[in-house]
């Protein structure tokens, strides 16, 4: 007698390069929190205060051409459920959406506040890696600080959405959080 076995799901399917993608960009928020956190702290006479503003400048950047993997591979994934069904407009599905899309918008915002900020400071400062980007904005020192407010509070509340988000997945965390120590675990051990 033969048992049907459901097939493995696929390597490459957008659902899993989604959530690749997910932690990766997860990462560098946590990278950008931290950096932005300790430079914003830091004397202007500091040494290495410029290169951790290039730093931070540049992995803000690799977040925003992340973000435009993201939404695409998003977009594949939500055209292969809802195309099939049309989701239950129940209240925690609305409120998934919600947050989702708040973060999705913060992820944009951010990003923007900073070019805002820093490009109304000085022209040409923003650089991808050493390659220098075109403005978005023009010079501007009233316009620089209110990006440097926008890119402060957006950041924070930003943060915060993320600890709902981190609150809201808990189940998730707590069970990726036991496979991450099982397998450092596995590896540890004499063969």
């Amino acid at each position: 007698m033969t048992t049907l076995q459901s097939p493995k799901p696929r390597l490459n399917s957008a659902f899993k390069q989604l959530m690749s993608v997910h932690w990766w960009m997860a990462g560098i928020y946590l990278m950008l929190m931290v950096v932005g956190t300790v430079m914003s702290q830091l004397d202007r006479n500091a040494p290495f205060r410029s290169e951790l503003y290039d730093f931070h400048k540049s992995f803000g950047v690799l977040s925003v051409i992340l973000l435009a993997w993201r939404l695409i591979l998003l977009f594949r994934v939500w055209w292969k459920k809802y195309t099939k069904r049309s989701p239950k407009l129940t209240a925690d599905w609305i409120r998934t959406t919600i947050l989702h899309s708040s973060l999705y918008l913060f992820m944009v915002s951010v990003p923007v506040a900073g070019f805002l900020r820093s490009n109304s400071f000085r022209a040409n400062n923003v650089k991808f890696f050493g390659l220098a980007l075109p403005d978005l904005f023009p010079q501007n020192e009233a316009m620089a600080e209110v990006g440097r407010g926008l890119h402060f509070w957006l950041s924070y509340t930003f943060l915060a959405f993320i600890g709902l988000h981190a609150i809201a997945q808990w189940k998730v965390i707590r069970a990726n959080w036991r496979r991450f120590k099982n397998f450092v675990l596995t590896k540890r051990k004499p063969a």
